[in-house]
């Protein structure tokens, strides 16, 4: 039997801006986003209880809420886009899966996301590129 072990970011509401809306048009109260990151389950079984025995997500947090606040985007994609690449400069983290969503869509009600799951060969891309630019 496998083990699998998981950090699970859920409901983050960011502070930022997405879109762009016309007269009448209905503009999302909040983005939330969603982040599981799989890391290795040697961070999650510990012996000791101590800091370094596991993955710090907290400097994540705050790469996270900086991008979402650091500008206006166009679109959702763009800035899971951008967390996707501040995950990568974490090698703990061996795949991952976001979903970042908008409400409301429609009088009042429902929300709209995208989802992307990453694999290790994709992060590892995104890392070796990161690289060498």
């Amino acid at each position: 039997m496998t083990t699998n072990a998981c950090i699970e970011l859920k409901d983050l509401k960011l502070q930022t801006q997405i879109g762009t809306y016309g007269p009448g048009a209905i503009i999302p109260k909040q983005h939330l986003l969603d982040l599981t990151l799989w890391i290795d389950e040697k961070l999650v079984l510990i012996t000791k209880d101590v800091m370094e025995s596991v993955f710090d997500y907290d400097p994540l947090v705050v790469d996270i809420n900086r991008i979402a606040g650091d500008g206006h985007y166009e679109t959702q994609e763009r800035l899971m886009t951008r967390i996707i690449q501040a995950c990568s400069q974490y090698p703990e983290i061996q795949s991952l899966e976001i979903n970042l969503r908008k409400s409301p869509v429609s009088a009042g009600s429902g929300s709209l996301g995208v989802r992307l799951s990453v694999n290790q060969t994709t992060l590892n891309n995104l890392r070796a590129s990161k690289l060498s630019s």
